[in-house]
């Protein structure tokens, strides 16, 4: 084969392979994290982005670090090159890492793109691997060849308390060039800290977000200011606070798609959880009942591609990209990853006023009630007002818009995006009447005024649930799921992250009941990939499962609440769920609080139930 080399090297023989390497250094390591260690989220990867040379990098051969043509950075200028010559090579990269402990969850991630001249497709002639110490966690090769960067990710939580050698090592044979080319590589440490002793209340409670935010002529970027007032309501007083910057996953932490500055009311720390959480010092630690407030002035630049943030051509989508607040409870500060398959999120119920000053020629849909006000020549002020809702999202497009009411006197709103015809708008406008109104005969009134629905067929994921305001496919099943999740994650909120199963098994279950289905023989078609797998298992499993999570939080799931109705009785089962509802309004609901209603609302033993259906906690 005709060598293709992709960069001058000097000359000589080299051996081929690519690594990537967790390796224990030769010295002792140290012992790993106790339950009594607090977790500080951080960024344990120094210079990651390659932006500042190669330090405390050690490349072998150097000239790994570049900048130079031929390849190109995910972010920034600067990204690290190995192999791509054509010739047996081995290349290095080494930096050692502390992982800090104490916290749940250690993650590597990096940025990786395989560009090769490989025309093989199923030789791996060139290769890529990660291991920590002995252990290989993944291989990459020349078939994983991609046109652009792909974002990877491994678990090294087992190295909590440690410090460890991270190393990049590519190889490569005799002929035919592969480049692995990285960037943006980071070490985060996250999850809950260890709990303030015996107090498990949730805070920063009653939080009220104020923003106003202007677009450009697109509605992609919006720039603004957002303040967040709140009370401490635990007994523990409140030193800090955490605003959640979601949709910093869709970014990189040197070019964030949110970014907050000029903070008032307190210090902002370093930005940790790949970019996705920044700590918040206040003044002074807030005694229980008192409250405070916080500015910063906000910046959001919407990603390409239809997704729950980004925009499809002329639309754009903008979930989870107004910060709020984490939240602290018996378990510590909840400092979860952002999951791409499925929800991270977990915030209490807060109030929301938000203004968007935009061309007059883009409708706005968003959580709440709406209003449009003349702003200044040729824009239009949509001002939306939101009470006791976990989130607020909202979209900007050239949309159609059909509006009607349900019989129960909802307002419904359809905006689509051209490509969807008038029929189908239509068709989901009836649907989405239909749906609320039988949700809410179950479960208890729609509280959040008028419901918005935008449609997408683009959608890569289906269907997305935020307050008054969803995002779905035209699909009369994922439309009447969506809007299910105004009750099971809006209105009884839980942590989407550890407990996703209180919000998705339970919307799949009120889907069924709304569309008629009894979920008849469902359970016996149950087959359980391993003696880990359980239905109440968190987003960290699933993420690691990711080909099972669809199969056993929505089907198994939503089996066992009807197994569990076939128990109770219709009538008991109907009681049950809309009165934990009422119990629940507006709160954060766990696994065993529901599973206490359950068993109270039979004289049959419940705990043979809970063991074969595999739901725990």
């Amino acid at each position: 084969m005709r060598p293709t080399p992709h960069r001058a090297l000097a000359t000589g023989v080299f051996t081929a392979a690519a690594l990537i390497a967790l390796s224990l250094p030769a010295t002792a390591a140290q012992p790993e994290a106790t339950a009594a260690d607090a977790c500080t989220p951080a960024q344990s990867v120094v210079n990651g982005g390659f932006e500042n040379g190669t330090s405390p990098w050690t490349e072998s051969p150097s000239g790994l670090v570049t900048s130079r043509s031929g390849q190109s950075a995910h972010g920034g200028t600067s990204f690290a090159w190995l192999d791509g010559t054509g010739r047996t090579r081995t290349d290095t990269l080494t930096q050692s890492v502390t992982v800090p402990g104490g916290c749940t969850t250690a993650t590597l991630s990096f940025y990786l793109h395989v560009d090769t001249a490989e025309t093989t497709s199923s030789t791996a002639y060139d290769k890529l691997t990660a291991k920590v110490g002995a252990t290989t966690l993944a291989t990459y090769s020349n078939l994983d060849r991609a046109s652009g960067y792909v974002r990877k990710t491994i678990d090294v939580s087992s190295y909590a308390g440690q410090t460890v050698n991270l190393a990049f090592t590519g190889t490569e044979d005799s002929s035919l060039q592969t480049s692995f080319v990285l960037d943006d590589i980071a070490l985060d440490t996250s999850g809950t800290t260890t709990p303030p002793p015996a107090d498990s209340v949730r805070t920063p409670a009653a939080p009220a977000y104020t923003v106003s935010l202007s677009s450009d002529s697109t509605g992609t970027v919006w720039n603004g200011h957002q303040s967040a007032t709140f009370t401490n309501a635990s007994a523990t007083a409140l030193s800090e606070v955490y605003l959640r910057l979601w949709d910093n996953y869709h970014g990189t932490c040197s070019a964030p798609p949110i970014k907050v500055s000029n903070v008032t009311g307190g210090t902002a720390g370093d930005l940790s959880v790949a970019c996705t959480a920044l700590k918040i010092t206040l003044p002074a630690p807030l005694a229980q009942g008192q409250s405070a407030t916080i500015g910063f002035d906000l910046g959001i630049t919407v990603p390409d591609g239809a997704d729950r943030f980004g925009h499809d051509g002329a639309f754009s989508f903008i979930g989870n990209a107004l910060p709020v607040l984490a939240v602290r409870d018996g378990a510590g500060w909840h400092l979860d990853p952002y999951t791409n398959n499925g929800e991270s999120f977990y915030s209490l119920a807060a109030d929301f006023k938000v203004a968007l000053d935009h061309p007059s020629g883009l409708l706005v849909p968003a959580t709440g009630t709406s209003t449009d006000t003349p702003g200044s020549s040729g824009r239009t002020v949509t001002t939306a007002t939101a009470s006791k809702v976990r989130d607020f999202a909202w979209a900007a497009g050239p949309f159609s818009k059909v509006s009607g009411t349900s019989p129960g006197g909802v307002p419904v709103n359809v905006y689509s995006v051209s490509g969807i015809s008038s029929a189908n708008a239509q068709s989901m406008l009836s649907t989405a009447k239909s749906a609320v109104d039988a949700h809410a005969g179950r479960f208890g009134a729609y509280p959040y005024g008028e419901l918005d629905a935008v449609l997408d067929n683009n959608f890569w994921f289906g269907g997305m649930e935020y307050p008054g305001f969803v995002l779905d496919l035209v699909s009369t099943t994922a439309l009447t799921h969506e809007i299910g999740h105004q009750w099971w994650y809006g209105i009884v909120g839980d942590d989407e992250y550890n407990t996703p199963w209180l919000d998705e098994s339970f919307t799949d279950y009120a889907t069924d009941l709304a569309q008629g289905k009894t979920g008849s023989g469902c359970w016996s078609s149950v087959s359980w990939a391993s003696s880990a797998e359980k239905i109440t298992n968190s987003m960290a499993y699933w993420d690691a499962h990711s080909s099972r999570y669809s199969t056993v939080v929505y089907g198994y799931g939503k089996c066992a609440l009807h197994d569990l109705r076939r128990v109770l009785g219709d009538t008991a089962m109907a009681k049950l769920l809309k009165d934990y509802a009422a119990a629940h309004w507006y709160g954060v609901s766990t696994t065993a609080e529901f599973k206490a209603a359950a068993q109270a609302a039979t004289s049959t033993d419940l705990t043979s139930f809970w063991t074969q259906h595999r739901i725990d906690g």
